[in-house]
């Protein structure tokens, strides 16, 4: 997990975070996900710069609760949505 400074891939230390990058939920959404039509949710980055991991974190609790009322939940051992209309 990059979050604890060490790269879970190829064991840096050279990892950094956009976390206090402004401007994330910028007109563009460039750095977000959708969550409705109406919401998007500011993501937080972290990068190895050695090897080029990057691990993305929803950076608002609130967006979370809203993801779990909106979105499908992932069942183990079953295909997601996206995968059964290939």
């Amino acid at each position: 997990m990059l979050k604890s400074g060490t790269c879970p891939k190829c064991e840096s230390d050279e990892v950094y975070s956009g976390a206090t990058i402004p401007l994330k939920k910028g007109p563009f959404g460039s750095n977000s996900i959708p969550i409705s039509l109406t919401s998007i949710a500011a993501l937080d980055n972290y990068v190895c710069t050695r090897c080029g991991y990057i691990e993305r974190y929803v950076c608002d609790a609130e967006k979370l609760t809203e993801i779990t009322e909106k979105w499908s939940k992932v069942t183990a051992g079953e295909s997601s949505a996206a995968e059964t209309t290939k």
